[in-house]
């Protein structure tokens, strides 16, 4: 794996959509760091974008697609990519299978339905918005789940709560859907999701959390 710096205006997504709610935070987060320069940088070095090479040299991102729409929306020229693997010698539809079988694709709309890759925007910026996607994001942030290595265990989160939480209630009062996200979290029918918490571990984080 090699790190170089990308134009973040030529990154492409490898999925429809993502959170707006969480993008919105992304960009608080940077626009806060931007007092203290140095901090501002070691953030960015620290959190590269995951991508690969796609068909005529494309950079696709696998991870971070929240931050790279952030950055974009700030106005950021460049960012720190990790180049997890070179595809630029296939055509573009056993790129996509290559991509398929690694898990690094996700054609999901807003809705959660699966769609077509061609439905895969060419911009970071044309994403689709998923609330419950935002909704997954910050109960995990606010330790309803564990972060893991599972493959778009956020939309698995996503998915979860679009069954349990109407969008109206969502978009009423997007807060107290995350309170209620977060107790649901520690749930036994949650306890099949990556980054499950168990209940009685779940109140000694908060315990821990609260001292």
């Amino acid at each position: 794996m090699t790190v170089q710096s990308v134009l973040v205006k030529s990154l492409r997504p490898t999925q429809i959509a993502v959170g707006y709610k969480l993008v919105k935070a992304k960009r608080k987060g940077l626009q806060a760091r931007e007092k203290k320069p140095q901090e501002l940088v070691d953030f960015i070095l620290a959190n590269p974008i995951r991508a690969v090479v796609g068909p005529a040299n494309q950079i696709y991102v696998v991870d971070h697609h929240h931050l790279a729409h952030a950055l974009m929306d700030e106005g950021f020229k460049t960012a720190p990519v990790i180049i997890l693997d070179d595809f630029s010698k296939l055509a573009l539809p056993e790129f996509w299978k290559a991509m398929e079988g690694k898990a690094w694709l996700h054609p999901f709309d807003g809705k959660g339905q699966e769609k077509p890759v061609t439905a895969i925007p060419s911009k970071v910026t044309k994403m689709e918005d998923d609330p419950y996607r935002s909704l997954a994001g910050f109960v995990r942030l606010e330790g309803g789940f564990e972060k893991t290595q599972t493959p778009f265990a956020e939309f698995v989160w996503a998915d979860f709560y679009r069954k349990k939480i109407s969008l109206k209630e969502l978009k009423k009062d997007f807060d107290e859907a995350v309170k209620r996200a977060k107790k649901m979290a520690s749930n036994k029918d949650a306890s099949g999701l990556p980054g499950y918490i168990h209940k009685a571990e779940a109140a000694v984080k908060s315990a821990e959390g609260g001292a």
